[in-house]
């Protein structure tokens, strides 16, 4: 008796992908990166570009959601343009989350209330300015701590979140 095997062929999930590339600093470089994500029609869900700890090489970090196989031939095309020095991928597994919060407020609600002060010292902010009409709370947070944006985290009338960073640094293998 015959037995017949079939092969199943899955398609492959799409996940999110952050893209670290690593270029010169050059006009109209972003303009041509977002050209190919959009001839892929692939959305990009966050966009940011700084300088890198490397003098004169600016670092574009890309997170979109698209199968390894896009991804792949994605990051093929952009190490094609002439000022990318080298483009990586990775999955949410193998990033570091880390995002930091600055809130502004006002510099009478530190001493009238004293919930305040509690809240600051049970979860672990720090406050890193003091005027006399505000002052500066900043609170860090990553994977494994609450994070400073998302959380019910000193919500009052007179607290305004007028800063925001997130980083990810890739995990050692």
């Amino acid at each position: 008796m015959e037995t017949q095997a079939f092969l199943q062929i899955k398609p492959m999930e799409e996940q999110v992908f952050t893209i670290s590339v690593y270029t010169e600093n050059n006009p109209g470089l972003l303009n041509r990166i977002a050209t190919i994500f959009l001839k892929r029609h692939i959305n990009i869900e966050s966009l940011n570009v700084s300088r890198s700890e490397i003098e004169n090489v600016h670092r574009f970090t890309i997170v979109a959601r698209m199968t390894e196989t896009n991804v792949k031939k994605l990051v093929g095309q952009i190490e094609k343009q002439i000022e990318v020095i080298k483009a990586y991928y990775h999955t949410d597994d193998e990033i570091i989350f880390h995002e930091t919060a600055l809130y502004k407020m006002a510099s009478n609600l530190l001493f009238d209330q004293r919930e305040i002060q509690n809240v600051i010292k049970n979860s672990s902010a720090n406050i890193v300015t003091v005027h006399p009409d505000f002052f500066v709370i900043e609170k860090t947070g990553g994977a494994k701590t609450p994070k400073p944006c998302t959380t019910n985290w000193l919500l009052t009338e007179s607290c305004n979140l007028f800063a925001r960073e997130e980083s990810l640094f890739p995990k050692q293998k």
